[in-house]
Parts: structure tokens; C-alpha cells; sequence
């Protein structure tokens, strides 16, 4: 009986065999060329199409250490189906530790994509139409930015069919009702028919051991849910599944210090943190409105009124 190999940007893959290919993101005016590898992994029996993104934001450095490490354990080395991992989708972000490609754009507002848009537009565009028709289920890594810190937790739209089912899989400590923003690879995947999660934990600019080991348990998790590696999924039987949130915000400005932890949970009233004018004349403390679970956190020791403090659980299921 002949084989079908699995073809992916030009490159033929046997059952059994791996490909490095390096794809071009854009040729500079100093006549370099700037690529992003691609990892891919074929096991021997055949299954399913797994894609591992990390970076899509050039700062968000955790979700590059989590692919990164799901390579580093040889747990994107399937025993059916194909696993690809891309640790640094962002490359011109990441070279840059910045959030955006040099047009200034929002890479993770460009997709679909264009072949003919913006220079992260055209790249956007070629993920769509060469990597992601490919795959068959996206693991999406990232962290909080502007210094904020996400607790480790999952995204996904609850109201669509097996959404959460697949989410309470991965096993992340919380799990999040979320709607799909518009031109995001999570929405543009989802509309060509695949089933994506959104992974969130820790902050930007940081690589945090207990976020990366969450995201790495999640992904062998999926993986073994997959008939990808053997073994069960490992549930988590405290996952909390937050079916409505909100930010919190400063109704002051001045230095801010949170009294609580991130992934904690406090009760109504209870003393979240205070914000303190520079001059010693204030001190206005933050009361929890109601019964909450805290899954972001703003880290920044100076706000303004307005800010987003604290994300917060408002309903739980």
C-alpha cells in the first residue's frame, strides 16, 4: 500500500521523518533575508495535524520557552500524526522584544492576512494559505503585556460546540469564556473549521518556570488526548471555569500595591491592594466589589485612574 506523504510548504514528509524549514518573512533592504523556522515531526502511523505557535507577539517570551521546551522533552515527536512547532512566529518582534512587526502593526490583527497588505499583513497571509490549511489543531501561547501578569488559564468561546470539553483537556488551572477578536490568528483559525486554544500565563519580557511548566503539562495533554503520545491526559480537578469576567480599575491615580496574589481568590470586601499619592497626603485602599478569583494582575508601581488592576472572575461555572 503507498504512502501519502504530508506536504507542507513545498516539502515532502514521510512517516517517520522530521524537516527543518525555514521560512522567509521578509527580504531586507541590507539583502539579508529574515526566516522563521519551522519545526516538523511525523510519526509513523498516521493522525492528526498539531501546530504549536509561541511569539506571535515578539515580547511575549514564556510562549517562546514553552514550545521551546515541548522540543527540549522530544514531546513533539509523535507516535501518529504530525506535530509542528513554530517557538518564534514574531521574528522581527522578537528580534526586538516588541509586540509589533516594523510597520507598526498588531501581527495577531493582521490575519487572514493580504498578498498585497502591509509588510505584517503579507506574512499573515502566507501562514494562512501555506501553514495553517495544514493543520488540523493550534496551541497558541501568550502572556500578558504592558505590565500586566496572567495567571496560567485557556481561552475558548463556551458556547461553541466542544470548546470547553477540549479546554478542560489541557488542564490549565483556569479556564476562561472568551470571544473571538477580529483579524486574531484564534478567529481565523476557528473560521476555517479548526479547533484552537489560546493559552495565556505570566507577563512579557519574563520567563516564568511555573507558567512554562503549565503550558508544556497542557500541550502533552492535548497531545496524549490526540492519540499524539501515549499515555491519558493528567485532569486537573481544581480547574475553575470562569464563564463571565471584568477589569477592576484605579479610581485614583497614584503608586499602586496589590495585597493579593495572582490566581488567588478573595472574598467581598476583602483589601485587594492601595494606591498612595507621592506627597504621604492619601491612602486609598481597594476593596474586592464581590466574591472573585484574580487571574491578571498589573504589576506597574505608578497608575493612573482608569487603569486596569485587577482581572477578575464575576461568574463562575
Amino acid at each position: 500500500m503507498s504512502e501519502e506523504p504530508f506536504v507542507i510548504l513545498g516539502k515532502k514528509i514521510k512517516r517517520g521523518e522530521s524537516a527543518l524549514i525555514e521560512v522567509e518573512v521578509a527580504k531586507l533592504h541590507t539583502r539579508n533575508t529574515l526566516k522563521m523556522p519551522v519545526i516538523i515531526e511525523r510519526g509513523k502511523e498516521d493522525g492528526p495535524v498539531l501546530l504549536l505557535t509561541g511569539g506571535v507577539h515578539g515580547d511575549e517570551i514564556n510562549g517562546v520557552a514553552i514550545v521551546r521546551e515541548v522540543i527540549s522533552r522530544g514531546y513533539n515527536k509523535p507516535i501518529a500524526g504530525t506535530i509542528i512547532c513554530i517557538p518564534v512566529f514574531n521574528v522581527f518582534g522578537y528580534l526586538k522584544l516588541s509586540r509589533e512587526f516594523p510597520d507598526g502593526r498588531d501581527l495577531n490583527r493582521m490575519f487572514p492576512g493580504a498578498a498585497k497588505g502591509s509588510l505584517a499583513s503579507q506574512f499573515a497571509y502566507k501562514f494562512t494559505k501555506e501553514i495553517a490549511t495544514k493543520v488540523d489543531y493550534v496551541l497558541d501561547f501568550h502572556t500578558g503585556g504592558a505590565k500586566r501578569s496572567n495567571y496560567p488559564n485557556v481561552r475558548c468561546v463556551f458556547k461553541q460546540e466542544g470548546a470547553l470539553d477540549f479546554a478542560r483537556i489541557f488542564g490549565a488551572p483556569l479556564i476562561v469564556n472568551s470571544s473571538y477578536i477580529k483579524k486574531s490568528l484564534r478567529e481565523t483559525i476557528n473560521k476555517m473549521g479548526k479547533k484552537i486554544i489560546l493559552f495565556e500565563g505570566g507577563k512579557s519580557m519574563e520567563i516564568d518556570p511555573f507558567v512554562v511548566n503549565e503550558g508544556v503539562k497542557g500541550a502533552l495533554n492535548i497531545m496524549k488526548h490526540l492519540n499524539m503520545q501515549e499515555g491519558e491526559p493528567v485532569v486537573n480537578e481544581d480547574t475553575v471555569v470562569i464563564a463571565k469576567d471584568k477589569w477592576l480599575r484605579a479610581p485614583f491615580s497614584g503608586m499602586f500595591e496589590p495585597a493579593v496574589a495572582n490566581g488567588s481568590f478573595v472574598k467581598h470586601k476583602e483589601v485587594m491592594g492601595r494606591i498612595l499619592d507621592p506627597f504621604g497626603e492619601f491612602e486609598k485602599k481597594l476593596k474586592a466589589p464581590f466574591d472573585c478569583y484574580i487571574f491578571g494582575l498589573n504589576e506597574a508601581p505608578i497608575v493612573n485612574k482608569g487603569d486596569a488592576l485587577f482581572h477578575v472572575s464575576v461568574e463562575t461555572i
